[in-house]
């Protein structure tokens, strides 16, 4: 049982990173902080971070400094932060990005069609190459379902 504050209103940041050991992640983030896990993968697992959505995503110990990971079939950057919004935010600003002619990573899209973390997701990178992610959820409640 997570013994964190209440989950917080409107927005939720998002952060991913990598670890090469999700064993690890689990022992220090859910054991020890307590944070409660959301979805997994065999690569990647979810917390939820004091009422944020945090990710760790195993990679090897050579790929810490450049790290992908596969989540819904794309090349996921893992060292990346976002935050989650109103799906009609969302929606709002893929459609001002494509106007401006943004260069995405990963073109916005709804991931997970159907499962408890169906989510529309796109990724692209600031000017000094750090990837951010912005997401939605048709329900909220859904964002640490699994």
């Amino acid at each position: 049982m997570s013994t964190h504050l209440p989950t917080t209103p409107y927005p939720r940041f998002h952060l991913a990173f990598p670890v090469t050991d999700l064993a690890e992640a689990r022992r220090f983030y859910g054991t020890f902080l307590g944070c409660a896990e959301g979805r997994s993968a065999e690569d990647w697992v979810d917390f939820d971070f004091f009422g944020h959505q945090i990710v760790a995503h195993r990679v090897g110990t050579g790929g810490m400094a450049d790290a992908t990971s596969l989540v819904d079939g794309k090349n996921v950057p893992v060292r990346h932060f976002g935050v989650v919004l109103e799906l009609a935010a969302w929606d709002a600003l893929a459609a001002k990005l494509r106007d401006a002619g943004v260069s995405f990573v990963i073109e916005p899209y709804v991931r997970f069609r159907g499962e408890p973390g169906e989510q529309a997701t796109m990724f692209f990178l600031d000017p000094f190459g750090n990837a951010i992610e912005f997401k939605a959820f048709r329900d909220i409640d859904r964002l640490f379902a699994t």
